[in-house]
């Protein structure tokens, strides 16, 4: 299998009641967000990268989310607790697929909660978000699984948004990027680089100074474009109805244990 692995999971029926908690409650069209994630799977493999499929969980709403259900770290996978209570059933396949290659595994213990999405990785640095969805008991699951292995977990404060990486994401050369109205302490990270528009706050990178954001965010866009990076553009507007962004999408394995 290639270094580069995304796991990706496939939207179900409910997605429709999906959780939203910091914006308005507007219509999902359902048909529409099915299309998107597969021109967002697409967009994956179309850059190298691997695309393994997690097992559908169509009783939970919001399981197309599937990067909040673990964190991973070289050989290690930390299995989530997430902060909503509906969404503690979306962990168990993603555990699966991850043991199955090859991944020592742990897990967040209540009283801990812990959602991937408020984690950003930059080399050996953890940034965790303490917030709405994961708490003081979470950031210390996190040091005690990570910090043996090498890892720097700094945690921030995150009330402004649902999760860290709703907020900011890192550049490949490292530079955190994020909507400074969204950003709760746009200090704790250096070098920062504002950007115009929320949705310019979120990307992947693919690899080769590529990185992967919404179609929502054309300024941000031609900003890192013209900062010598390449733009690959997708839609995932039913996504961002529910505060979804193009990370949590997908859980990106760029090493997989020997």
């Amino acid at each position: 299998m290639p270094s580069r692995t995304a796991l990706i999971r496939r939207p179900g029926p409910r997605l429709t009641e999906g959780l939203v908690t910091h914006i308005e409650r507007t219509p999902v069209d359902a048909d529409l967000a099915l299309e998107q994630w597969e021109g967002y799977a697409q967009a994956l493999r179309e850059h190298g990268w691997r695309t393994v499929e997690v097992e559908a969980a169509d009783e939970c709403p919001d399981a197309v989310f599937v990067e909040d259900a673990v964190v991973v770290y070289r050989n290690v996978a930390l299995i989530a607790r997430p902060g909503a209570t509906s969404r503690r059933a979306e962990t168990a396949a993603v555990e699966d697929v991850l043991t199955g290659l090859g991944y020592s595994v742990n897990r967040v213990r209540e009283p801990g909660t812990l959602d991937g999405g408020d984690v950003l990785k930059i080399g050996d640095t953890i940034y965790v978000g303490r917030g709405g969805r994961t708490n003081a008991a979470g950031v210390q699951h996190l040091r005690a699984t990570f910090e043996p292995l090498g890892a720097r977990v700094v945690a921030v404060p995150v009330a402004k948004v649902l999760h860290l990486k709703s907020a900011v994401t890192a550049l490949p050369d490292g530079t955190v990027i994020g909507y400074p109205p969204l950003v709760d302490a746009p200090s704790v990270f250096a070098p920062f680089l504002p950007v115009p528009e929320e949705g310019g706050s979120h990307v992947v990178l693919l690899g080769e100074e590529k990185v992967l954001m919404a179609a929502s965010a054309p300024k941000s866009a031609q900003l890192l474009s013209s900062l010598g990076y390449a733009p690959v553009v997708v839609d995932i507007s039913e996504f961002e109805k529910l505060e979804g962004c193009v990370t949590c999408l997908s859980v990106r394995l760029r090493d997989l244990p020997a």
